[in-house]
């Protein structure tokens, strides 16, 4: 009896381990060396800036981020950068998140490292986030699940339908952390140059 409901509880448990394990950004975050405040300034003012990209100030942990683009796999189109922070275990120039692109235009599909071992940042969370309209604001509600055991001993047949059943749900809405942008109040001091096709 144990056997089996140990079986049945890792046959409920394999979608999410199978859906844990393919993570479309590495598992592990990199550290772009001699990047701070000053010199990522200097690097977006030389480029033809999208909205999403500037320095933001995350004001729920007091750090100072760079968002640049950057060409990775599965329509990863930016990279988060720690530029300053008051936790100095974490180097500045440390990729600590990616965002992607969605069907909508002010949507974005946002990982986070979760976790520190040691100097490097691992374990990305994904969430979705939203960029105001005027692109100086960049929310996410970070997800919060909890897992609710079911049993239930009338079951039909408990040998073959086993009673027990884990089932992971997505708790209720809290309200949005976010992204403060301080840098710049456009591109290159004009409007945002988005491209446009025709």
């Amino acid at each position: 009896m144990r056997r089996s409901l140990l079986i049945s509880l890792l046959f409920c448990l394999l979608p999410l381990v199978a859906v844990a394990g393919r993570k479309p950004v590495p598992a592990k975050s990199v550290i772009q060396h001699g990047l701070d405040t000053d010199s990522m300034r200097v690097r977006l003012d030389e480029t033809d800036m999208q909205p999403l990209e500037g320095i933001w100030y995350y004001p729920n942990e007091e750090m100072t981020l760079g968002i640049e683009r950057y060409r990775g796999e599965h329509n990863i189109g930016y990279r988060i950068i720690l530029l300053e922070s008051p936790d100095i275990n974490v180097m500045p120039g440390t990729v600590i998140g990616y965002i992607a692109a969605s069907a909508v235009d002010n949507k974005y599909q946002l990982w986070l490292y979760s976790q520190r071992d040691r100097v490097t940042l691992i374990k990305p969370l994904e969430c979705v986030a939203t960029l105001n309209s005027e692109a100086t604001t960049f929310t996410f509600d970070p997800p919060h699940w909890k897992v609710k055991v079911r049993v239930n001993i009338a079951r039909f047949l408990p040998t073959l339908f086993n009673g027990v059943s884990i089932i992971p749900e997505k708790t209720g809405e809290r309200l949005p952390v976010g992204f403060r942008k301080i840098y710049p109040d456009g591109g290159n001091g004009n409007r945002f140059n988005r491209v446009r096709y025709l």
